[in-house]
Formats: structure tokens, C-alpha cells, sequence
């Protein structure tokens, strides 16, 4: 190879290092926009802020929205803060949240629209109609919360799980908690995601389960059976995020400093990072559960308008 052709070819390696790194947020929005526009379905619509994402969705056209539920409530909110609901399907239920998650479930599973968001019910019933056997969307992968975040002090955008509902996850569980993160990696557009297995230390202690778990999961990963990505650890969190704290410490390889993954070890310590990444690390987030047959939009009641938008355009990217 000549040094023209060489120029020529690292330039063009550098160019897709580039493109495949997404450094914020609002590129998630951007790639939605480029694809076909989804049918996003709402349990219990009944919710200022969620009627408010799915306005800006629409305005971004990435969705077309089918809110369930109180059709008065959901009249009365919308007027009330001026959201046009003209043209837009509504199913009126005033027997329940619980009941709205079902029907809203039921419209996924018979094929009439292709997202599940949460509204204004609780999580508990949400996944209850999600899992139900006979209309839910159950599949044989194990539901796991991923969050992507965009962090002022990270140059890429990295992804968080799982933060709310696997409690105390034994290996083969965070062999699945991977897959999931692995996919909606996928999805967006990072091809080979470098996960990185959380931990209280760098080493092997039989006494601390997340280290044990992070070296069987990098074996395995090593041995191919847990593929589409390269995971290493254990890792505290310094290492994962921070090239100078791993080089200070002597710990080399591909996921160390530069991870696009955290796997956490149990909720708690998943639950407390996402927050301070939130309230004290000046972070925006995008998060779904994913494991059902469709990408399903649960955000906080504290998440913002947009961050309620992104992970609608997350959904669209993974769906």
C-alpha cells in the first residue's frame, strides 16, 4: 500500500470512528426522523407531561400517537395547556389506569401500533399488562431498564443498566440485562458496544459477587456466548469512564476509560448512579425497558419534556 492510499484509507477509518461515536442526545432525534414514522401507543394519557412529549414528538414527526384512557381528563389537560389533540385517535376508558395499560397493551400485540409509552399509571400495572399471558407482550427475554446519558464530562453518549427493575440480578440474569443493553446499542447505531461490569474494586473477591459476576462474564464473552460486544471488568466506575484514572492503575484494554455499557451490579447501586447523574452530574438521559416484544417508554415522573422526547426517538431507533 502505497503512503497516498494509505492517507486515503485512514482518513476514510477515522471518518466511520466518527459517525459510529454519537456525542449527545439530540442524535437519537435526529436518526428517528430519518426513519419511518412509528405508532406509538399510551397507557393512561391522562398526563400533562407526557401529552406534552408526545405533541413535540409529532411535531418532529417520528410518531403517530393512540392515547388510552379518561377521555375527559385528557381533554381537560390538553385545553389546559393548550395541546391540540384535533386528529388524533383517542380509546376512551374510565374503568382505570390498570385497565388503560391493558387495552394499551392489547393494541401493541394486535399489531396496531409498534411502542408502549407509560402514562399516568403506575409501573406495577404497567408491566402487569406488559407480562400478562393471553394479550401482554411477554417474550422469553428478561425485562431490563436501559438509559442512555449525555454527559458534560464524557465525550459520547454511554448507557446505564439496569437502574429499575431486575433487584438483585444473578449471572444468568445479567447475561440477559447485557443482551438488552447489547440490542438497543445496536440499534442506534454502536455496532460493537464495550460494556464495562461495575464494581466497588479492579480485582477478584469471592466476599463481593459483582467482581465474581464481571470475571465470568468476561470469559464468557471471550468464549463467544455472550456476543455483538466486548465486555471487561470489574471495573469501578472511574475505570469505566475515565482513561487517565485506568492508566494511573494500570489497567489496559479496550473497554477501560472509553465504555459505552455500565452494567450496575443490583438496583440500589444502578437506582443511586442514574439519579446522580441526573440531579448533581448535569446529564441528560433517554431511557425504555426493553425484553418485551415492542420497546416500551418509561420515564420519571422528574424526567423533563425532553428527556421524555428522547426516549420516545430511542424507541423508534431499537423498535
Amino acid at each position: 500500500m502505497n503512503i497516498t492510499v494509505f492517507f486515503v484509507y485512514l482518513q476514510v477509518k477515522q471518518c466511520k470512528i466518527i459517525v459510529a461515536m454519537i456525542r449527545d442526545l439530540t442524535e437519537l432525534l435526529w436518526k428517528a426522523k430519518s426513519r419511518p414514522v412509528r405508532k406509538m401507543v399510551v397507557a393512561a394519557a391522562e398526563d400533562e407531561h407526557v401529552l406534552q412529549a408526545i405533541q413535540d414528538a409529532i411535531k418532529e414527526e417520528i410518531i403517530v400517537p393512540v392515547l388510552v384512557g379518561d377521555k375527559e381528563k385528557i381533554d381537560q389537560i390538553a385545553q389546559s395547556v393548550g395541546i391540540p389533540l384535533d386528529g388524533i385517535e383517542l380509546i376512551d376508558n374510565r374503568e382505570g389506569t390498570a385497565v388503560s395499560a391493558r387495552i394499551a397493551a392489547a393494541q401493541v400485540k394486535s399489531g396496531k401500533a409498534d411502542i408502549l409509552m407509560k402514562g399516568f399509571v403506575s409501573t406495577g400495572d404497567l408491566l402487569k399488562a406488559v407480562l400478562d399471558k393471553e394479550s401482554g407482550l411477554r417474550t422469553d427475554q428478561l425485562l431490563s431498564h436501559v438509559a442512555f446519558f449525555e454527559s458534560p464530562y464524557y465525550p459520547k453518549i454511554f448507557c446505564v443498566t439496569d437502574v429499575a427493575m431486575n433487584v438483585a440480578p444473578g449471572l444468568e440474569a445479567k447475561v440477559q440485562i447485557i443482551r438488552n443493553a447489547v440490542k438497543a446499542c445496536h440499534g442506534i447505531g454502536i455496532e460493537n458496544p464495550k460494556v464495562a461490569v461495575a464494581a466497588a474494586v479492579e480485582t477478584v473477591n469471592p466476599k463481593m459477587e459483582a467482581t465474581v459476576h464481571a470475571a465470568l462474564l468476561k470469559e464468557m464473552n471471550g468464549k463467544g456466548l455472550l456476543d455483538g460486544c466486548i465486555v471487561d471488568g470489574p471495573f469501578a466506575i472511574d475505570i469505566a469512564v475515565n482513561p487517565e484514572a485506568a492508566r494511573h492503575k494500570g489497567i489496559g484494554g479496550e473497554v477501560a476509560g472509553d465504555c459505552d455499557v455500565i452494567l450496575a451490579p443490583d438496583i440500589e447501586a444502578g437506582n443511586m448512579f442514574y439519579k446522580a447523574l441526573n440531579f448533581l452530574g448535569g446529564a441528560s438521559s433517554a431511557a425504555v425497558v426493553m425484553g418485551a416484544a415492542v420497546p416500551v417508554v418509561l420515564t420519571s415522573r422528574s424526567d423533563d419534556e425532553r428527556s421524555k422526547l428522547l426516549s420516545i426517538a430511542l424507541a423508534t431507533l431499537i423498535n
